[in-house]
């Protein structure tokens, strides 16, 4: 079971004429997590590495505007030493 509120000067007020026991331990959850939360498929049974995989191939196709040397040069560009020749 579920109850609906909403926070006034810290403290959570029950709507719809809902009440709770004194000393009733709850647990909040605020709306939007809550949605945010009910909306992931949990129907999807791929793997973590299926997922990730799937992932790493939607980034790359996005546009990128880091340096094609940033493998080799990558302590050149965080750190200032000289680059290194491909």
């Amino acid at each position: 079971m579920s109850y609906r509120g909403i926070v006034e000067n810290g403290v959570v007020k029950l709507t719809d004429g809902a009440s709770l026991p004194d000393g009733t331990e709850v647990t909040i959850v605020p709306a939007e997590v809550a949605e945010r939360r009910d909306s992931v498929d949990t129907n999807d049974r791929r793997t973590i590495g299926q997922k990730l995989t799937d992932l790493g191939r939607s980034v790359e196709s996005m546009p990128c505007d880091l340096p094609e040397d940033l493998a080799i040069n990558h302590d050149h560009y965080l750190h200032g030493l000289p680059k290194q020749k491909p």
